[in-house]
């Protein structure tokens, strides 16, 4: 009879185990479903700002993939300056840390759901008698079956935590670069400032020169002299102005970069060259909003509320009965010199079965925090892609609005030139006094900023299209 009865309880035994591999598959998360994006379909075409059509997805992601952004930027100045910002920069190694923290955290959860074993051994020296107790083996600690999926729903949590943060490493990677982009044109845009300053010292020291000659050959006022050399100290009070913009610029790029580059904007182009910042042009208006899902921090906040829907199911979990399995397989002996003689082996199982029964509203209390978590999630979510849709159209009006600047006061800038120009012609003549010069020299000089302002302004706004976008987002066509 001892052969049949081992035979009869193989198949049960074997059915038992594909029970319990069945139901640890088990998951009592709710079903995720990405909620519906609350922005409309495009951003804003048909106003003054938005003279385009509406582009389709393959028109977009052509006209995004097509720009400087993201094959390689033109100037060989930034693309050096990127790079070492991208290699030393120690926000972007904070960040990395924080993936590789985030990963180890998500290896911590994922291994809860293997059971331990160790190695053990164990001698017991009873109080009342000498007979003592030996045993060694391999231990099977507290395993606990994930019957309900608990485990599995903390390691899905853990793992969409892992996931969004290294979507935040990817968003810190875009904005160290946009803002090495900004800090580069900021810098630059400084530079000219400065040079233009020293442009004016050096005319307004001219015509100084010119004025006193003119004192000495009875053709013009002293005071007209005097005049002058108060247009040269407000220059020369302007230049040192301009020059402590441009040192802190300069030091902030450098801690940009990590101070991982040493040339600097040495090698630079002009802020005023034609050539710089040409082909920063990034995108048009009529993208299709879609173009929002390559964004890190959108993803990032998605991953983050698939974590918090599977903390819903690890609660739920806890409302279940929790078995636990504590084994060992070894050996046993009263006598330490015979552990590991024949006859000694030893089998012990323990399983332990726990069902909640009141816990004081804890279990409860815990679903709904972990519920109100998720709604939290997904409002954090939501606002998440309507703050990106608002800046991404801010960047496109700017883009818009901020050329038209440009070339308008490009236009006024000859205007005044031509201005001085003439003023100056005239009083040489003698049919003005030297204040119409004066005037005509002071609008000069604020055209001048003004220009330097709008090209900074267009150019930063460019960097910010591109920090909006996501850097270079991959659309389907």
């Amino acid at each position: 009879m001892t052969g049949p009865s081992k035979t009869r309880r193989r198949p049960a035994t074997f059915a038992a185990v594909c029970a319990i591999a069945l139901l640890s598959g088990c998951s009592l998360a709710p079903l995720y479903e990405r909620p519906a994006a609350p922005i409309p379909a495009s951003y804003p075409v048909g106003t003054p700002s938005f003279p385009d059509q509406p582009a389709s997805g393959g028109e977009a992601a052509s006209a995004i993939r097509s720009t400087a952004w993201c094959t390689q930027f033109p100037d060989p100045v930034l693309r050096r300056l990127v790079a070492a910002a991208l290699e030393h920069n120690r926000d972007l190694k904070l960040a990395a840390a924080r993936v590789e923290e985030a990963r180890a955290l998500h290896g911590v959860q994922s291994a809860s759901r293997l059971p331990t074993v160790a190695l053990e051994g164990t001698t017991t020296h009873p109080a009342r008698n000498n007979e003592s107790a030996h045993q060694a083996g391999i231990a099977l600690a507290a395993y606990e079956l994930d019957f309900f999926g608990k485990a599995r729903s903390l390691s899905d949590a853990a793992l969409h935590e892992y996931l969004a943060t290294e979507q935040a490493q990817r968003a810190a990677r875009i904005s160290v670069v946009a803002e090495v982009v900004r800090g580069y044109v900021l810098e630059r845009a400084a530079a000219a400032r400065v040079d233009l300053a020293r442009r004016a010292i050096a005319s307004r020291t001219a015509a100084v020169a010119l004025l006193t000659r003119r004192v000495a050959a009875g053709a013009s006022a002293r005071l007209e002299v005097e005049q002058a050399r108060s247009l040269v100290g407000t220059a020369e009070a302007d230049l040192i102005e301009q020059q402590l913009v441009h040192a802190r610029a300069d030091h902030a790029l450098a801690l940009l970069t990590g101070y991982g580059d040493r040339a600097g904007t040495k090698d630079a182009p002009a802020f005023t060259s034609p050539a710089f910042g040409a082909e920063w042009g990034v995108a048009r208006a009529g993208l299709p909003s879609e173009l929002l899902t390559a964004r890190p921090d959108i993803v990032a906040a998605e991953q983050r509320l698939q974590a918090a829907n599977a903390q819903i199911g690890a609660a739920r979990a806890a409302f279940f009965p929790s078995i636990r399995l504590t084994a060992m397989g070894g050996v046993a002996s009263g006598e330490l010199n015979s552990l590991f003689t024949a006859g000694s082996a030893a089998l012990q199982l323990v399983p332990q079965v726990s069902l909640p029964l009141f816990d004081g509203g804890r279990n409860r209390s815990n679903l709904d925090l972990a519920r109100a978590r998720e709604s939290a999630a997904v409002i954090e979510y939501e606002r998440t892609i309507q703050t990106a849709f608002r800046e991404v159209s801010d960047a496109l009006a700017g883009q818009a609005l901020l050329e038209r600047d440009v070339a308008a006061r490009i236009a006024l800038r000859d205007v005044e030139a031509r201005r001085r120009t003439l003023a100056m012609n005239r009083y040489l003549a003698g049919a003005v006094g030297y204040l119409e010069v004066l005037d005509v020299e002071r609008s000069l000089f604020a055209a001048d900023q003004a220009l330097l302002d709008a090209r900074r302004a267009r150019l930063e706004n460019a960097a910010s299209l591109y920090r909006a976008l996501g850097g270079c987002p991959s659309v389907s066509g």
